[in-house]
Parts: C-alpha cells; structure tokens; sequence
C-alpha cells in the first residue's frame, strides 16, 4: 500500500484485495487522502485476512460503513465446479469438496514427493492458463522444482539453468516482530519503505543485518549505500525483512514478482514467463501482453511462478488450478478461507491432490478468523458507538499494546 498522494488533487482511489490489508496499514493510508478524495474498498471478507494485525475491512463494515453486495459468481464456468464454489463460499465446506469429490476432481496421494510428482505431471500435460496453488512457502518450492524437471523432459524449460540470488521474504516475522532484535537474524536484508532521515535510511535503501543485541533491544546494519547504522527497531516503521536465496532459471520458465517494481510498472504477484537471459539479464513475456527486461541483480524480489500460495493467489485467475491440500498441515493453513480462494481460481476445472481424501472436507471446515482489539476495546465499553473512521484509529492505537 506504498502509494503516491497528490493533496493538490481529488482523487477516487480503488483498493483491491481489501481484506489482505492490516489495521495499521489501513489507518496509515485513510490518513494520507485528502479532504475531498474518495476511497472504494473492494474484497471479500470471506478470503484470507492480512499477516499483521486487524481486519479493519471486515470492522469497517461491521462500523457501519456503506457497503454493496455482489452475490452473483461469474468467474466459474463449468456448473459442478460453480456450485462446488458457491457452498465454499457460504463456508459450506463439506458440501463444496463432496461436489468435487463425485466429479471425479479430487486425487488421494499420501506419500508428498509422489503428490508433488502427480501434480507436476498433471501441470506439464497443460500448462497454459493453469495455476497450482498450494498452502505454505516450503510445499511450493517442492513443486516448483517438481513442475521444473517435468517441463525440462518435455523440452519447455531449457536445460541451462542460470543462477541468481533472489530476496524471499521473511513470511515468519509479523509486524509486532520487527519491533524486537531478537526476531532478527544476522545475515537478513532489510528495506526501508518508508526510510529514517535521523538514521540515514533512505525510502527505498536496503540494508544487511551483521549484529543483533536483544538485551538492548539494537540491531546493527550495513547500509547498500555504505556506512553502518545501529537503531532500535522500535523506532523505524515500515520495514521488509528477506533472506538471500540461490535459485535456478531457464528459458521457459514461469516467474513471479514476490514485490512491485514501479520502474516497470510490474505490481508484486504479477506472473511471466522468461523468453531471454542474455547477459544475466532477464526478458519477461508478463501475462498481461507485455514485455520487460531488468537486470536482476537490480530487483531481485522473484521466483518461480508455477505454484503460490493461496495468500499469493488471491485475486489470480486462470482456467485450471491444481491445488496441494495435505490435512496433516496446521489448521492455520488448511481451513475453510484457503479452500474457497484456492478452488475459486479455476474459472474452468479445479482438482484436488490430498493425502487423505475421507477426511477432506471436514479438515477443510474449520474457520480461521482473527480476534481484533477493538473486541476487547467493545466489552471494557459495550455501549461506546464509533463511527467508522473513529473505530479504525481506536483499533491502530491499541494494536501495539495487544501484539507484544
């Protein structure tokens, strides 16, 4: 949500994916527009919540703000798979994977590597406008490398592999984290969206973490720039945390942005495919008809673009999606929100690869959903009425203290 503001201007701004915004972010961005811009909040509250803190988009409505309703799905096609993803989204869980189930869509694998393997076949046999999806980062680079070979032996992805370092995200630190050392690891690179002129961190600046003091609660980085900054992590707001990974690419590959790259106007998830590595530089056929090159040693936030996680896929679309559910996975990751965005992708055909096919729909019942401050906020002061705006600043101001 790092978006340029024009207080000289109105402006109507639309924000997509709503419900993956945190509190903070939402409270940061209302209070940059001006006085005559407008907000449209589109999203469902029914998908995947943000990482941080909050669910402001779901308390925005509960406070009262105005809302309309789409209640007609388009994007499905096939009618089984429509009426499978109307259930799911009515967290009729059950009743949607059992649709699935007698449509012949739904494959019992137990033994992970020999799933991964179906999946990479079933991918490689058509791959065009199709998507995997699978719920967490370390079972999508399983497939990833699974669909890779596969393609290889099929002559779509080019038998040279180039090496890059990328950045991979940090998906284990939540915004409470960054405010403590400890949570730091010497050897993660850091970016300043928002930068600290006191400390010299330019926005933008990347930094190399190379000492961590818990006790004080400091971290020491090593500025891309050069010079060495100590701070407490407290004070700086607006920072990524990546770790540098090695990877392999070849032409042929499916690549995604894991962040925007405003220089090429290319927003973070945006998905490609690699037609030209000349001089270590990449040239991307993106799926939205354009071409782009970019050296990537420059940007370096991407990786194979085969399978995403749900949160990744949120707001995708393409004709097939295969998806990974294991059930032996934590419910925060195999539940009833990453059943419906993961099997809504499809707009054609969605299939399913498990490891246990009888206990599917019941797994995939249990609801995940986050319990705010301003619940606690509400029961010191049942009969306290907010107005939207009100309640969305309220629940910013108390988040810090419920996240230590």
């Amino acid at each position: 949500m790092d978006l340029w503001f024009d207080s000289r201007r109105q402006h109507l701004y639309l924000l997509d994916e709503s419900s993956l915004a945190s509190t903070r972010q939402m409270r940061d961005f209302v209070e940059r527009l001006g006085p005559h811009d407008k907000v449209l909040l589109v999203g469902d509250k029914r998908q995947h919540l943000g990482v941080d803190a909050g669910k402001p988009f779901e308390q925005l409505q509960q406070a009262g703000m105005h809302t309309v309703q789409l209640d007609q799905i388009i994007r499905q096609k096939d009618p089984e798979l429509l009426k499978a993803v109307e259930h799911l989204s009515r967290h009729e869980t059950a009743a949607g994977i059992a649709i699935l189930q007698q449509h012949g869509s739904v494959t019992q694998i137990a033994e992970p590597q020999l799933r991964f393997e179906a999946i990479a076949k079933s991918y490689a046999s058509q791959p065009a406008n199709t998507l995997i999806v699978s719920p967490d980062n370390a079972s999508r680079r399983e497939i990833n490398e699974a669909v890779r070979q596969e393609l290889k032996t099929h002559g779509v992805v080019d038998a040279i592999d180039h090496q890059f370092t990328v950045l991979t995200p940090r998906s284990d630190m939540t915004g409470a984290d960054r405010r403590w050392a400890s949570r730091y690891e010497v050897g993660d690179i850091l970016r300043y969206q928002r930068g600290s002129k006191e400390l010299g961190l330019e926005r933008g600046s990347y930094a190399e973490v190379i000492a961590v003091d818990p006790k004080s609660n400091l971290i020491m980085v090593q500025r891309d720039t050069g010079g060495i900054v100590s701070y407490d992590p407290a004070r700086v707001r607006g920072i990524d945390a990546y770790r540098r990974a090695e990877k392999s690419f070849a032409i042929g590959d499916r690549l995604q942005m894991t962040a925007p790259y405003r220089d090429l106007d290319l927003p973070n998830r945006a998905l490609g495919t690699v037609e030209q590595i000349v001089n270590n530089w990449l040239t991307l056929r993106m799926d939205s008809g354009k071409t782009v090159t970019f050296d990537p040693h420059e940007m370096r936030h991407f990786d194979h673009g085969y399978a995403v996680t749900s949160h990744s896929s949120q707001g995708l679309t393409a004709e097939r999606v295969l998806v990974n559910m294991d059930t032996e996975m934590h419910s925060n990751l195999i539940n009833a929100r990453f059943a419906y965005v993961s099997i809504s992708r499809g707009s054609h055909a969605a299939y399913i690869f498990t490891d246990n096919a009888a206990e599917l729909g019941e797994r995939l019942s249990h609801d995940v959903s986050k319990t705010s401050a301003m619940h606690f906020a509400n029961a010191e002061n049942p009969k306290e009425t907010l107005t939207p705006y009100q309640s969305l600043t309220r629940q910013a101001e108390i988040v810090p203290e419920l996240s230590i």
